[in-house]
């Protein structure tokens, strides 16, 4: 009796064990199935000088979302020339090196699409002020036009067979 015992229990852990495996599995599937789901993006954005003297400017940036809509907006670029901004307005601004980041203030973090929105910022530099020529929404380059699509799921993943337990077989004696 002890051994049969033992091995019903050996045989139910293990059943056990296959099972906890499998659903494991299948959530960490069906979660990352769900998390690589990615809105259309795209987006223009519009630079212009407002004013520029010896040593300083000021810029205007308006950024159009041509994608989906988007809450919370970061806008990124290179200086080319090694400018610096000194203080900006509808955005806040931050910068590493000549890389700015400017990202939203809670009121105009929504884009809906085709939205706008605009920021400004006064800015330093020495020698020549190039305009940058390369931008990013969110991570994405902006081209003026959408893509990095990525549709979600269409059904659910498939759910693996559930695992039969085993077949008693008769005591030997």
């Amino acid at each position: 009796m002890t051994g049969i015992r033992g091995t019903l229990r050996r045989t139910r852990w293990r059943i056990g064990l296959v099972t906890g495996t499998i659903t494991a599995l299948v959530v960490g599937f069906a979660l990352m199935m769900t998390g690589t789901a990615q809105a259309a993006v795209g987006c223009q954005v519009t630079y212009a000088v407002g004013g520029q003297w010896q040593g300083g400017f000021s810029a205007n940036v308006t950024v159009t979302n041509l994608g989906d809509a988007v809450n919370g907006w970061r806008l990124t670029w290179t200086f080319p020339s090694g400018q610096q901004v000194t203080q900006a307005w509808n955005a806040t601004v931050t910068s590493s090196g000549a890389t700015v980041t400017a990202a939203d203030v809670g009121y105009n973090a929504g884009l809906a699409t085709n939205a706008s929105t605009s920021f400004g910022f006064n800015g330093s530099w020495s020698g020549s002020n190039t305009a940058p020529t390369s931008f990013a929404l969110n991570g994405v380059t902006c081209t003026g036009s959408v893509g990095g699509t990525s549709a979600p799921p269409t059904s659910a993943p498939p759910r693996p067979p559930r695992p039969r337990p085993p077949r008693r077989r008769p005591p030997t004696r």
